[in-house]
C-alpha cells in the first residue's frame, strides 16, 4: 500500500508540474504570484504524501486533497468562458481598488497607484476619485466639473491619462474648468443619488455643474420580480462582492479552492451583507420593463431637484455600447436577465426616457450619435478603448464649456 501512494504521489506531483509548464508556455503562470503558490501548494501535498506513505490513512487523505484541489482549481478555470472568474487563483496579486463603505457598500481606496495585471497605470486621488490629486494652484483658479457614473466613467479599459474624464479635463483647461471624476464600477443611479446628496465636495469643491453618464448598470435590474425601489435586494449587495470589499467569503480566491468555497459557503449564512434574492433565471419575452424604467426616472429626477437646490447645472449622457459585441441569445453575466441581443434595445428606451426627463426638467441631455462608436472605440461589451474616450471627449466638451460656464 505504502509503495503504491508513493507511485501515486509521484504521479500527482508530475502532473502538477506538467500543467504548471503548460501555463508557462502560454504566459498564464509566472515567477511569483498567486498562481504560482497555488501550485507550490499542490506540489507540496504531493511530496508529503510520499513521505508519509507508510501512515496509509494519513497519507490518502492528502493525496485526495490535492486532487479535489487540483481539480476544482485548474478545472474550473479551464470549464470556465474566458474573462470569467474561477476557482484558480490570479497570475499576479493586484492590491484592493476599493474598500466597504456604510452607504454606497464600495468606494474608492483613497491614494491608490499601481499597474493591473493587464499593464494599465490606475491612480486614485487622496479624495477617492479616479485620477492624480489636482495642481492647487489650478483648483483655486478653475471651476470643478463632476462626472458621476459606474465602470464606463471610472473607465476600467484605460489606464492613468487616457480615461474620458481625463481627456475632457485636457479640453477644457483654457475654459478654467476641472474635471473630477467620481465615477466607480457598478455604481447605478441609487448609488449616485447619494454621491449627489452627500459626497459632491472633493478638494474642499463643490461643483460648477455635474455629468452623469448612466442607465447601462441600472438596465442590471430590468425585469427582477418584485424589485426593490433602492435596487437594495441585489444590486447594492452584490457590488460587495463585485468590487471584493468582503472580508471572507464572496469573490475573494484563496490558493485553495477548498478553503474558498468554504468560506463562501459560511459567507453566505453567517455575514451580514447577503443577497434578497437570486434573479438569475431566463430573460422573459420582451424587452421592456416598466417598473425598472419608473425607478430609473425617480432617480434622475432626485438627482436633478438635489442639483438644482445648489444652483448646479445638471448635464445628461446617454450610454452607449459595443453592438458588435452584443447579438446573440446568450448574456455575459452583469445583467443577469437580459439577453445580449436585448441590451441595446432597452438601452434605447432608457436613453430615450433620460432625454425626455432631462428636457421637463430643464437640464441638458447629450445624444451621443451611434454610428461615431465602432467597434475599435471599445475593449469589451461597452468600457470605452483610448480611441473611444478621446471621441466621447470631444462629443462632450462644447456642451460642457456652454452648460458650465
Amino acid at each position: 500500500m505504502s509503495k503504491f501512494l508513493r507511485f501515486l504521489g509521484f504521479l500527482g506531483l508530475l502532473v502538477v508540474v506538467g500543467a504548471a509548464w503548460w501555463l508557462v508556455r502560454i504566459d498564464e503562470l509566472e515567477a511569483a504570484g498567486p498562481r504560482t503558490e497555488y501550485f507550490l501548494y499542490l506540489a507540496a501535498l504531493c511530496v508529503v504524501t510520499i513521505l508519509l506513505a507508510r501512515w496509509p490513512r494519513l497519507s490518502g487523505t492528502l493525496l485526495v486533497l490535492a486532487c479535489v484541489e487540483f481539480a476544482w482549481g485548474l478545472g474550473s478555470w479551464a470549464l470556465a468562458p474566458p474573462g470569467s472568474p474561477s476557482l484558480l487563483p490570479p497570475v499576479t496579486a493586484e492590491p484592493l481598488r476599493f474598500e466597504w463603505h456604510p452607504l454606497l457598500q464600495a468606494a474608492p481606496v483613497p491614494g491608490l497607484a499601481f499597474k493591473s495585471a493587464t499593464g494599465l497605470a490606475i491612480r486614485h486621488s487622496s479624495q477617492g476619485t479616479r485620477g492624480r490629486d489636482p495642481d492647487p494652484s489650478r483648483l483655486a483658479g478653475s471651476g470643478v466639473v463632476a462626472t458621476f457614473g459606474g465602470s464606463a466613467t471610472y473607465d476600467i479599459g484605460n489606464g492613468e491619462g487616457d480615461t474620458w474624464p481625463e481627456r475632457l479635463d485636457e479640453l477644457l483647461k483654457g475654459d478654467r474648468l476641472l474635471v473630477v471624476n467620481h465615477g466607480v464600477p457598478g455604481y447605478t443611479t441609487a448609488e449616485h443619488v447619494l454621491q449627489t446628496a452627500f459626497y459632491p465636495e472633493k478638494f474642499g469643491k463643490a461643483p460648477r455643474c455635474a455629468i452623469y453618464f448612466v442607465g447601462w448598470n441600472d438596465l442590471r435590474n430590468a425585469h427582477i420580480p418584485d424589485l426593490d425601489p433602492a435596487y437594495a435586494d441585489f444590486h447594492l449587495p452584490s457590488q460587495v462582492d463585485s468590487l471584493k470589499v468582503r472580508r471572507v467569503g464572496g469573490s475573494n480566491v484563496t490558493i485553495s479552492p477548498l478553503l474558498t468555497v468554504l468560506a463562501r459557503l459560511v459567507s453566505a449564512e453567517v455575514d451580514t451583507v447577503r443577497y434578497g434574492k437570486d434573479p438569475y433565471a431566463l430573460p422573459p419575452a420582451g424587452v421592456s420593463d416598466p417598473a425598472q424604467a419608473a425607478i430609473f426616472e425617480r432617480n434622475v429626477r432626485s438627482i436633478s431637484a438635489i442639483n438644482r437646490t445648489r444652483g448646479t447645472p445638471t448635464i445628461w449622457v446617454g450610454q452607449v455600447v459595443n453592438r458588435d459585441r452584443l447579438k446573440g441569445d446568450g448574456r455575459y453575466g452583469w445583467l443577469p436577465r437580459v439577453r445580449d441581443r436585448d441590451l441595446w434595445p432597452l438601452l434605447q428606451q432608457s436613453n430615450a426616457l433620460l432625454e425626455r426627463t432631462a428636457k421637463t426638467l430643464g437640464d441638458t441631455y447629450v445624444a451621443l450619435p451611434v454610428d461615431a462608436f465602432g467597434a475599435a472605440d471599445f475593449v469589451d461589451e461597452g468600457h470605452f478603448s483610448a480611441a473611444g474616450a478621446r471621441r466621447l471627449a470631444a462629443l462632450l466638451a462644447p456642451v460642457v464649456r456652454e452648460a458650465c460656464r
